[in-house]
């Protein structure tokens, strides 16, 4: 599948058919996103892949109620954390410029496309979702206490198709400068 194809094609799949994964296919996702640059090489993003049954339902307890209905039949989840006060900091501890631990976030938000096109890549659906509690998420999955939850990513097989919503167009977000 070419690049074009996988970004046209990914959704936001809020329905799955319970088919298992294979470890191969969350193995090469994962690896998609390591592919991602981060500031000064940081990799401060980390994912928990939750497969297992007794600890996704777990982790399925943690999210609000929309989100636990959208991933009831779906096989994995996967928290993405961020260690913060690294990315954007100069050696000595001090924010490089205003955004700070916002490049930590901006890089997981990197290297989460990369998952979520290497998904759809290899015939799988995703979700993305911050609607969660985080403390639990923790609790649950053992997460230290220098991490912070961005979210959970649900992947699996899906016997849908969402259409696309409607976006907007470049130049309403877009300013061009030719001089």
């Amino acid at each position: 599948m070419e690049l074009q194809q996988a970004m046209s094609l990914r959704r936001s799949v809020r329905g799955y058919n319970g088919k298992k994964v294979e470890r191969e296919k969350l193995e090469d996702i994962i690896k998609a996103a390591l592919l991602v640059p981060s500031w000064k090489n940081s990799q401060t993003s980390r994912y928990y892949v939750v497969s297992g049954e007794e600890t996704l339902s777990a982790v399925k307890a943690t999210l609000f109620p929309y989100n636990k209905a959208n991933t009831e039949l779906a096989p994995v989840l996967i928290v993405g954390t961020v260690v913060p006060n690294v990315s954007g900091f100069n050696s000595d501890g001090t924010p490089s410029n205003e955004i700070g631990n916002g490049w930590g976030y901006f890089d997981c938000g990197l290297q989460t496309m990369n998952l979520l096109l290497k998904a759809t890549e290899l015939g799988l659906s995703t979700l993305v979702m911050g609607l969660r509690d985080a403390s639990k998420l923790k609790s649950v999955l053992n997460i230290p206490v220098s991490e912070s939850v961005v979210g959970v990513i649900a992947v699996g097989y899906s016997d849908i198709s969402p259409e696309m919503p409607p976006r907007k167009s470049v130049c309403e977000i877009a300013r061009f400068y030719e001089k």
